[in-house]
């Protein structure tokens, strides 16, 4: 009864006023957020794939909409002087209290939160982010919030009682997808195996669950089902993909078991999913829950809630820098031409600042650079471009700087670099998931002498270049260092600022010499056009080690011609959503696809020494 009466005790009617502009600016945007992943089960049903890419795009945008429509209906209400301190100070405990006041609390505080933040931000100087003003610690708890929808967050079904069978086949039912399975008895008896050899369900325990997510999840050409098995004590995560088979009809495609895939499904390598959340905090837990060491920020943004993910991420950066001592320093690996790249050792975690010029053969402005990844922002990035976390006027401690990398920032970015007291001021920068650069990896490979290693990073890194054209996506620099290795062996390309879609490029066989001083010739004697690409060059600079090359050509020789990509170039200006899947073709149940064979995974503690170097 107190905090819902809570506003009434504040005197400021402007206050009051504001709070429920920014709350109501919020509500309208969570609104439009919602219908757009609940139209994603349409699309799926229809198989539309071009309109779901659309909607997944347009999505991304809307919170930034909505943070300036509202910003700019208060900077058009009211005069500058009557925002003083104390009706700023004002406005946020009425804010508090209208999430919390109202009769069975906000559904959403942490978001809501977050975009008062954000609307602040855009109005008050960065003086003002601190916990008097903004939400720099949360204020209203979203422990136990419940949903008023008659579906809960999660339904339950008891194997032990009703048959695992039974339960299976209620749990993809209860979606009640619009479309027909092709035999939706015999994959059910193919996920039954798979999940009582992986889980030992047979075992009639006494608690025998399942828990599945009541929403479908949605991305690319794939539904997923979302959940976990309990058995006894024992809980174990699961997630089974629907897909469309050439007819149009569903197929259960497969059941994710092992944790890792799991992980790997909802990596920051992807785009967002599109589901339906009335409590997203409810599904954040159910997620943590089959996932422990995925951060809560990581998982609000693999949900299209990428602010949300932003403010977690930052007060878990602030809370690591109170509990660590070391120092910020230029990261190893080739310095780039373009971005000026940093890290906190103990962190896992890349920071990069955009250089103030670039010398040649670069030729490219800030502006344009922003582009390319705002680009990728929105791009399907299928498992291979990192996610990024953009910030603005962030402020690092500056005694945590070491002298080289201040050096480094007052020399290449001098017009991002403020310094205030003690603290300095980054204006702009990029931060991205820490990787072992794919350089490093080879070298460390080569220096212990591991062969299965360097074909392991090659056929990764060939698959990387394969899934980014089905992508529609041309890397431009295909350098090694440009490709990261992630914890889990997967190879993902994290440099951005040539990047190109597929369909931009002109793909050239290279002419044969007209005579023996073009063959001679230091300079090539044929014209060049801007987007013109030459696969047969790439071996040149990318596979002069023979071992390197011996891999690479065992598996990827086809990238090196000039046919097959202008295949891929044709396909997708037919039309064509190529598949790309988020976890190994042989678990896959109906698989005919024989075009990626499986290669050796190297063995983890190779992984964990590398990545530990």
């Amino acid at each position: 009864m107190i905090q819902a009466t809570y506003p009434k005790l504040l005197s400021s009617q402007i206050a009051f006023d504001i709070a429920r502009t920014i709350l109501d600016g919020f509500d309208r945007h969570y609104s439009l957020f919602r219908q757009a992943s609940k139209a994603a089960k349409t699309h799926f049903e229809r198989a539309d794939w071009t309109t779901a890419q659309m909607a997944a795009r347009k999505r991304i945008d809307f919170y930034d909409k909505r943070v300036q429509e509202c910003v700019h209906a208060l900077e058009d209400e009211y005069a500058p002087e009557d925002l003083t301190d104390d009706t700023w100070r004002e406005t946020k405990l009425h804010y508090i209290g209208l999430l919390s006041g109202l009769q069975t609390g906000h559904k959403r505080p942490e978001l809501a939160e977050s975009f008062f933040n954000s609307v602040c931000c855009h109005i008050l100087h960065r003086s003002y982010y601190r916990n008097d003003f903004i939400f720099v610690r949360p204020a209203v708890s979203t422990e136990y919030i419940e949903t008023d929808e008659p579906a809960p967050t999660y339904r339950v079904y008891y194997p032990a009682a009703d048959g695992l069978r039974f339960s299976l086949r209620r749990m993809v039912t209860n979606f009640q997808l619009d479309c027909p399975f092709v035999d939706l008895d015999r994959d059910i008896a193919l996920v039954e195996a798979r999940m009582m050899a992986a889980f030992g369900l047979h075992e009639r325990e006494p608690n025998q669950q399942l828990h599945v997510l009541s929403s479908l999840f949605f991305r690319n050409k794939a539904a997923y089902i979302v959940g976990r098995a309990i058995n006894g004590a024992r809980e174990h995560p699961f997630v089974v993909p629907i897909l469309h088979d050439r007819a149009g009809r569903l197929v259960l495609d497969t059941v994710l078991t092992d944790p890792e895939q799991v992980i790997v499904l909802f990596s920051f390598t992807r785009a967002y999913f599109m589901v339906d959340m009335e409590v997203p905090s409810a599904f954040v837990q159910f997620l943590r829950s089959i996932m422990p060491k995925k951060p809560r920020s990581e998982i609000y943004t693999v949900l299209g809630l990428q602010k949300q993910g932003k403010t977690l991420f930052y007060r878990d950066f602030l809370q690591h820098l109170r509990h660590s001592s070391d120092a910020f320093r230029i990261a190893p690996g080739i310095r780039g031409l373009v971005m000026l790249v940093f890290e906190l050792p103990s962190f896992p975690y890349v920071f990069k600042v955009i250089k103030d010029f670039y010398p040649a053969p670069k030729e490219t402005t800030r502006a344009r650079i922003k582009e390319k990844y705002l680009l990728v922002k929105h791009h399907d990035r299928v498992g291979r471009m990192a996610d990024t976390l953009e910030y603005s006027d962030v402020a690092f401690p500056l005694s945590r700087f070491d002298e080289e990398l201040l050096a480094e920032l007052r020399r290449f970015a001098p017009s991002l670099v403020e310094i205030e007291g003690d603290r300095i001021i980054i204006k702009h920068l990029y931060i991205e998931r820490r990787m072992v650069p794919l350089n490093i990896f080879l070298d460390n490979a080569r220096q212990i002498g591991d062969d299965d290693l360097i074909e392991h990073a090659m056929f990764e890194y060939g698959n990387a270049i394969r899934d980014l054209v089905a992508a529609n996506i041309f890397p431009g620099d295909m350098l090694y260092k440009n490709f990261g290795v992630t914890r889990q062996g997967r190879v993902v390309f994290y440099d951005y600022d040539e990047i190109e879609y597929l369909t931009d490029c002109n793909f050239r066989d290279i002419p044969q010499p007209r005579n023996e001083e073009d063959e001679m010739a230091a300079e090539p004697w044929y014209p060049i056009g801007k987007h013109d690409v030459f696969p047969e060059q790439f071996a040149r600079f990318l596979l002069a080690h023979p071992k390197i090359r011996a891999a690479f050509m065992k598996h990827h020789a086809a990238l090196l011609t000039r046919v097959w990509w202008q295949s891929h170039k044709d396909r997708i200006l037919a039309g064509e959503v190529e598949d790309v899947f988020p976890y190994p073709q042989h678990i896959r149940f109906h698989c005919t696809d024989s075009s990626n064979p499986a290669t050796p995974s190297p063995q983890p503690h190779y992984l964990e020494t590398l990545h530990n170097e």
